[in-house]
């Protein structure tokens, strides 16, 4: 597998990692599929891809006849298969507020458009991964699925059912394809949204010191890892999560 010639999937790529990722991959050759259903922001990663080796399709990853539609387009695009998909969608914002005042409704939509999409889109893109020799899935979970704070119920719940869900289909789907997952920290993502939303990191010394790291995440880090995981040199770690967070999950706080 030479990325040269390889196919990367990224579901909400449109901003934050999933921007970051598909950038990160198509200045190392890969050809690109970008899915996010915010159009205004697939239309700005579109216009920063190399032409003819991209394309960005409007898809909510959440609704399973609207996956369909998009790995047949794919299919064509590709037909030759896929070497990696990133299930990076989700909703970012964790809180949910209290556990009485959530809603059936807004529980659903964090698992949907996480857990849900990342089942979904990996059931549609088996045969197109099957295709290819050395092929990957990593799944863009989050530290909240080993820790939290309060009122982040649905959230938690979805990165934790991702969790899951990548050794079961590490389990299933090998040794064809590989099956990973990244946790990411704290990764600021002000700078990777879109145009009328993007904003320069503003952190305070607190905010670093609180990282053994010394610093908060940024997209590059996530991506970075992302492409060490689908690499050859990956090829016998499968299963497993990959906390990328600075260390913060490993600092004992005790209260003051």
């Amino acid at each position: 597998m030479t990325a040269a010639v390889s196919t990367i999937v990224i579901t909400g790529a449109g901003a934050g990692i999933g921007r970051g990722t598909a950038l990160h991959f198509a200045a190392q050759g890969w050809r690109v599929v970008g899915l996010d259903r915010d159009g205004a922001a697939l239309k700005e990663l579109g216009a920063m891809l190399p032409r003819g080796q991209a394309l960005t399709l409007r898809c909510d990853v959440g609704r399973e006849a609207a996956v369909q539609r998009a790995f047949a387009r794919i299919a064509a695009w590709a037909p030759d298969g896929i070497a990696c998909l990133v299930n990076n969608a989700g909703i970012a914002d964790p809180h949910s507020g209290p556990l009485e005042d959530l809603s059936l409704k807004a529980w659903q939509g964090w698992i949907d458009s996480s857990l849900t999409a990342a089942f979904l889109c990996s059931r549609a893109a088996l045969p197109l991964l099957r295709r290819v020799a050395g092929a990957s899935v990593v799944n863009v979970a989050s530290t909240r699925a080993l820790q939290s704070e309060p009122d982040t119920y649905a959230y938690a719940a979805a990165k934790g059912g991702l969790c899951a869900l990548t050794h079961a289909m590490a389990v299933g789907l090998g040794p064809a394809v590989r099956v990973n997952a990244v946790l990411p920290g704290w990764i600021e993502t002000g700078p990777w949204q879109r145009a009328d939303r993007a904003h320069e990191a503003d952190h305070r010394p607190i905010d670093e010191a609180q990282h053994p790291a010394g610093r908060v995440g940024t997209v590059q880090d996530i991506a970075t890892t992302i492409a060490w995981l689908v690499s050859p040199e990956a090829g016998f770690v499968t299963g497993q999560q990959i906390v990328v967070d600075g260390g913060m999950t490993r600092r004992m706080i005790y209260a003051e």
